[in-house]
């Protein structure tokens, strides 16, 4: 449950919401329409998240001002958006990407093709169905799924596919992932696979071709093994801040296209 409270005084916002779970409360900033600011996370000793606002909205503007402020949205209850920040914060400096040497081989000697921008809307639906250990539901809801899309309509959302043939000679989409993209940060946000190592073969080859962009950080957001075989690392929050202000104010030096990589698929279609 949840009550929007007059409370400017220990915000600076208009309004904080007071979030009720069963006998405890906390009270948060609310966001207002049109309002794109975000409050400075304060973590307290070793918390590694936490509930920076609640939002009525979506909008694009607010995404983008979100990602700005190393902020993201996490999940929506209530018709309510929350939204969180992370320290310490896992990022990619795609020069550093290492690639396993099972993986390595996988790329030599495997026919695959990975597009960049194909197919938006069906990456990101196979994000939100796909299963995840100990996590119920997703949290990729329909109004993510449109948002994201909106995102991608104006040239910030991208995603990356890995396409891998069929018995009849057809590729058929396997795996990829989605992000987020302003100046020369891309912020990665989900990943799928519907065949052994498609995700990774997409992610391999994403890196160095965004790289050649001048993309110069990936945000993997949360620490994970996963992650940290590819050669990420963490950062304070404070640093991670740092680092968004000047290079989201650097442009790219070429844009995010549409092929990455074809490797023994020559004349191959796509099942788009």
């Amino acid at each position: 449950m949840a009550a929007i409270l007059a409370d400017e005084r220990r915000t600076g916002f208009c309004f904080t919401i007071a979030l009720f779970a069963g006998d405890a409360a906390m009270s948060v900033p609310f966001l207002p329409p049109h309002d794109y600011r975000f409050p400075d996370p304060v973590f307290a000793p070793r918390e590694t998240d936490v509930l920076v606002g609640v939002s009525g909205d979506l909008d694009a503007g607010r995404l983008l001002a979100a990602y700005r402020a190393g902020v993201f949205p996490w999940f929506a209850e209530g018709g309510l958006f929350y939204w969180f920040a992370v320290s310490p914060r896992a990022v990619l400096l795609p020069q550093n990407l290492h690639v396993g040497r099972s993986l390595a081989k996988t790329l030599r000697n495997r026919a695959y093709r990975v597009t960049a921008n194909r197919c938006f809307a069906r990456v990101i639906a196979a994000c939100a169905g796909k299963a995840r250990p100990g996590q119920e539901g997703t949290w990729i809801a329909p109004e993510f799924q449109t948002a994201y899309a909106r995102l991608h309509a104006l040239g910030h959302a991208h995603s990356f596919e890995c396409w891998l043939p069929d018995a009849g000679g057809r590729l058929r989409l396997a795996g990829g992932f989605y992000g987020v993209q302003i100046g020369r940060v891309f912020y990665g946000e989900s990943m799928f696979a519907d065949a052994p190592d498609a995700s990774k073969i997409a992610f391999a080859c994403a890196v160095p071709y965004l790289a050649g962009c001048g993309v110069a950080l990936i945000d993997c957001q949360q620490d994970t093994e996963h992650l940290r075989r590819f050669g990420s690392h963490t950062v304070g929050f404070a640093d991670f801040q740092t680092a968004l202000r000047d290079l989201n104010e650097e442009p790219l030096w070429r844009e995010i296209g549409r092929m990455v990589a074809d490797t023994g698929c020559a004349g191959m279609v796509e099942a788009v």
